[in-house]
């Protein structure tokens, strides 16, 4: 096999396993929401719904229901400051669709995937441009069998497009800096407008490109004429005003031009003012009555609401949870830690080697100022999400960073070119390792946690959210059912934006809380703590600071998992007595309590692999 053939089979592997994982996975957190936003632009032409995220992702996974008229149910619908209607909204979508719920977002996954694809392109081009083509293949397998890609490449989530499209924007612009033509003018401009139109971080390239430019021209060690200077300098700002043309298409261009100081914000930044909840009655604006309020903005009026609502989301303090702890607010270095446990090792690994080659060989440099502008975005990313620190959920925040991370490190690739075999033979087993380690979790590839932390299952023991649990797991939880018809009745406590019972799943039960807790001091004692029977529940809520289940991880084994974020436990009369004399609760005398069955026997113990 050569290796253009080699590369053909990595895509076509890459797209069939975002394919296969996008039929798994139940509908994670947000989707639901996404559905109902991709809805409202379609039906109405509107774009309230969604606004923290710009639209275009929403767009394209909404089409299937858009062909096939599924109903939205609008009773539910307001406007206003502040107003997020889309929970209402989801769950009358939710009702109206029930069970097809599922086959639809695996519809529009499905549509989704060429936009994931398309960051293969970039890594390919810009690497083979850079490093020649043994860095383009690392740099394609790194981005195929990256966990973080596959586990939200698949979804209807703007991170994976946001750093397809963000690695595209980039390179387009890079050439663009190399040779200045006109057609590399329109194509850097309409790539900046796509990539800033999939997720809001982008938007900051608007105002870094320039200063990029200026950069490059001063240390380009050329003097260039004047003329070439402002022609250069027209370019520049043909590029930012096809971006800004294509961000405002993808809303119509919706109250574009409208001046700063008519907006009405809420996040202390743009407002001035302090809003404890939303919505409000009436926002603020710090610009109103002095001369920036008379700025005519060139950007869509939800597009710019979108990022002050996102801004009040970091301003204020939310509850985040790191290596065991939970605090009001973030830690700066979050998004770090979470890279260095849930990035494989075997990525680390060609990290190193590529620092290494880079500060002891020439060979393996591209140029400063190359690196530099690839390097750049990623940097920005970084920096920008780790300044926030009113909460940290998410890794996926620094998503986008990834395809230039993934390129530069492919430098090492140049070792099969240049003959040097140990670096080779090196390079190689940490690439097969990276991959192998991704594709030993997969499909469970959200869930991906490396060897350093113990992997998936010690995961929730470092980060949780949609790091390890986004409810992704429901429909091998009803799988898993469906095999064991002895473990019914269950109870369920299960972590989403909708109810298990959308799956078939009776929830009607929930596990008995433990004696601590604020859940704990409502009930009778003999009512808390554990009792014989079959439960599922979340690992979120058995990490959750309330400690309503906490008592589940201290003292009993899991004997099943669905996926590796929903926990599967069958617990005997006499265990559950032996952890209440623990706890100091009363004993249970009868043998049906709660969720409880009349025979207890030995249960196979099971797990994702």
């Amino acid at each position: 096999m050569n290796s253009k053939a080699l590369v053909c089979f990595v895509i076509a592997l890459h797209a069939l396993l975002l394919a296969w994982a996008a039929a798994r996975d139940a509908c994670v957190w947000n989707e639901p929401s996404e559905l109902v936003a991709g809805m409202e632009h379609w039906n109405f032409g509107t774009f309230r719904l969604g606004r923290t995220n710009p639209p275009l992702v929403r767009i394209i996974g909404t089409i299937p229901l858009v062909a096939l008229s599924v109903r939205v149910p609008w009773t539910e619908y307001r406007d206003g400051v502040g107003v997020r209607a889309e929970p209402a909204l989801r769950r009358g979508l939710i009702k109206e669709c029930r069970t097809k719920l599922f086959c639809l977002t695996t519809a529009g996954r499905w549509v989704c995937l060429p936009v994931t694809l398309i960051g293969v392109y970039a890594c390919l081009r810009w690497s083979s441009d850079l490093y020649g083509w043994s860095g383009a293949m690392v740099a394609a397998i790194l981005w195929c069998f990256s966990p973080s890609n596959l586990a939200h490449g698949h979804l209807i989530s703007p991170d994976a497009a946001a750093a397809a499209l963000g690695a595209v924007g980039a390179y387009t612009f890079w050439r663009w800096l190399r040779r200045p033509t006109i057609l590399r003018t329109l194509v850097a401009g309409v790539s900046l407008g796509l990539c800033a139109s999939a997720k809001a971080t982008w938007a900051v390239l608007l105002g870094f490109w320039p200063l990029v430019w200026l950069f490059c021209l001063a240390t380009s060690g050329r003097q260039l004429a004047r003329v070439t200077q402002l022609y250069q300098a027209l370019q520049l700002a043909s590029i930012l005003l096809v971006a800004l043309c294509v961000v405002n298409l993808f809303y119509g261009f919706d109250g574009t031009f409208q001046r700063l100081g008519d907006y009405s914000f809420v996040s202390a930044a743009l407002s001035g003012e302090q809003f404890a909840s939303l919505p409000v009655e009436l926002g603020g604006n710090r610009f109103s009555g002095t001369w920036a309020g008379g700025i005519a903005i060139p950007l869509p009026r939800d597009y710019v609401l979108g990022m002050d609502l996102q801004k009040w989301d970091f301003e204020r303090k939310m509850w985040s949870y790191l290596r065991g702890q939970w605090r009001l607010g973030g830690w700066w270095y979050y998004y770090l830690y979470a890279m260095a446990v849930k990035v494989p090792l075997g990525i680390w690994v060609l990290g190193a080697l590529a620092v290494f080659l880079t500060c002891t060989d020439r060979r393996y440099r591209a140029g400063w100022r190359n690196e530099l502008v690839l390097l750049a975005p990623a940097l920005a990313v970084l920096v920008l999400v780790s300044s926030q620190t009113g909460f940290n959920h998410h890794m996926r925040y620094v998503l986008p960073a990834f395809p230039f991370l993934f390129i530069w490190i492919s430098k090492v690739g140049r070792a099969f070119e240049l003959g040097h075999r140990t670096v080779a033979v090196m390079g190689a087993a940490a690439l097969v390792w990276s991959a192998g380690s991704s594709l030993w979790i997969y499909p469970h590839s959200l869930s991906y946690f490396n060897e350093s932390v113990g992997g998936p299952r010690r995961g929730h023991e470092h980060l949780v959210d949609s790091n390890i649990d986004w409810g992704q797991d429901l429909l091998y939880l009803k799988r898993w059912l469906d095999a064991h018809p002895e473990a019914r009745p269950m109870a369920v406590a299960y972590r989403n934006s909708y109810d298990a019972s959308v799956a078939g799943i009776d929830d009607s039960r929930k596990p008995p809380p433990g004696p601590t807790g604020v859940y704990a001091t409502a009930r009778a004692r003999e009512k808390l703590g554990p009792m014989p029977g079959w439960y599922a529940i979340s690992v979120h809520l058995l990490r959750h600071r309330h400690e309503r289940y906490k008592y589940f991880l201290d003292y009993f084994q899991p004997v099943a998992m669905a996926g590796y974020s929903i926990y599967i436990y069958h617990i005997t009369l006499d265990e559950a007595n032996r952890v209440r004399r623990r706890l100091g609760l009363p004993e249970l005398g009868g043998t049906e309590h709660g969720a409880g069955r009349r025979e207890y026997g030995a249960t196979i113990c099971e797990s994702s692999k």
